[in-house]
């Protein structure tokens, strides 16, 4: 992962597998939003590859990265909701898209996701009538109207209040119980990674590497390195300049390996119909 000669994170290689909530997880300026926008399909990677099911996209012509990426749903950090909608019109958009269904069934599938949320009430209000969490939940609507198999999440639970955030955690799981849906999502709140995360990797800002793979709550108790101890224990990082780099002892359960010299992504391509 590169912006020109800045290299953000080198030995990315992690595989999302179906069903699972994986968690990207470290401190700000890792890269960790770099790295949602090589999965989902904004930006290429310097070197390797995003694959699903053994396709790689960023190898693969227009009509199949399009027809990837129809299969994955996006809930963006802000939402991004089209403020010329009313909420069933933006929960509409995707299935628009899709083509598979009339308009009449476009709005009853609208509504049915707009009733998991708990959202059926405002169908008809804007996006600017709405509280910061009820926006995050309808753009939760929007990402799961087509059902996808994939959701991807950037920091879903940024600037709410911890009660909106412990909601919205929630729904996840509700989610990912209703469809079997695998969930990939950005975060460094701390209450959400340990409620919800089944996997993850832990980049490092300092040695530009992953350091860390494994669930939340595993590497709180298991993790051998100082500076993903420090996150997840909430603490001062290392007062040493840069972290130091993985030994063979960080190999152990609770760390990452050494990275290899070819990195290769493996994970998955979600929907990009959102503005």
């Amino acid at each position: 992962m590169r912006f020109g000669e800045r290299l953000i994170q080198t030995g990315v290689s992690f595989k999302v597998e179906p069903g699972t909530i994986f968690a990207i997880m470290g401190g700000s300026g890792c890269g960790k939003s770099t790295l949602l926008k090589h999965l989902v399909g904004l930006l290429p990677p310097a070197k390797g590859c995003v694959a699903y099911h053994g396709v790689d996209y960023w190898a693969a012509d227009e009509a199949t990265q399009s027809e990837l990426r129809s299969g994955f749903g996006m809930l963006f950090q802000s939402a991004a909701l089209w403020s010329s909608m009313t909420i069933l019109e933006n929960v509409c958009l995707p299935l628009e898209r899709q083509g598979k269904l009339d308009q009449a069934q476009r709005e009853a599938r609208a509504r049915e996701v707009l009733e998991w949320v708990d959202l059926a009430k405002f169908a008809d209000f804007y996006p600017a009538d709405l509280s910061g969490g009820m926006k995050k939940r309808a753009g939760l609507a929007r990402a799961i109207a087509t059902e996808p198999p994939l959701l991807f999440l950037d920091e879903p639970s940024a600037g709410l209040d911890p009660i909106s955030s412990k909601r919205l955690d929630n729904l996840v799981l509700d989610i990912r119980k209703r469809t079997g849906a695998a969930v990939v999502f950005v975060s460094h709140e701390l209450p959400s990674l340990f409620a919800i995360a089944d996997d993850g990797i832990f980049l490092d800002a300092d040695s530009k590497t992953p350091i860390a793979h494994g669930s939340p709550s595993t590497l709180r108790d298991t993790a051998t390195h100082p500076t993903v101890r420090a996150f997840l224990a909430r603490e001062e990082p290392p007062a040493a300049p840069g972290s130091p780099p993985v030994s063979a002892a960080d190999s152990a359960p609770g760390s990452a390996p050494a990275p290899a010299a070819d990195p290769v992504p493996s994970a998955a391509m979600p929907q990009t119909a959102s503005p």
